[in-house]
């Protein structure tokens, strides 16, 4: 199994994000993360997907997506070709014998506790997809009550080539 990042410009109008669900749903393609957004030209969007499968489905994915009428255009990273971030909220239940132990995790994940009550905080974390799951795993033995993530977002990594684009 091969896990690759699918960089997709799409014409920024209401139904595209559904053709191209639709196209992974019928085809029986996963996706593993999705994120959407405007890029610096407002008719135009960007989808970040990340899917997983041998080298066949990789190649299908990507003839697939290309065939699409408001795909502009696709670019496939392999995760070492690109620089890939993922945002992380999550709240955790302390108390005053962990409390410490949280602080002294987000300062190593350089992570920032954004809001706190009495019971809870809430920190943030912005990151490789790896160090958000690790980030998961060692917050697991205190409480997490809540996670919101925004999925994988990434861009090929910066190259002499670039000033000729």
């Amino acid at each position: 199994m091969r896990t690759r990042i699918y960089s997709v410009l799409v014409e920024n109008r209401s139904g595209v994000l559904c053709k191209v669900a639709g196209l992974f749903s019928r085809r029986c393609f996963n996706i593993d993360s999705l994120a959407v957004g405007e890029t610096d030209d407002p008719e135009v969007s960007c989808m970040t997907i990340v899917s997983s499968g041998d080298e066949r489905t990789i190649e299908q994915i990507e003839k697939q997506l290309n065939k699409k009428l408001d795909v502009i255009k696709v670019r496939t990273f392999a995760q070492q070709q690109c620089i890939a971030r993922e945002l992380m909220l999550i709240k955790v239940k302390y108390n005053k014998n962990n409390r410490r132990e949280i602080m002294e995790l987000c300062e190593i994940m350089k992570a920032q506790i954004v809001d706190m009550s009495k019971h809870f905080m809430m920190i943030q974390v912005c990151d490789e997809p790896e160090r958000i799951q690790l980030m998961i795993k060692m917050l697991q033995s205190i409480s997490i009550a809540e996670v919101a993530r925004t999925g994988t977002l990434a861009l090929p990594k910066c190259g002499e080539n670039d000033e000729a684009k």
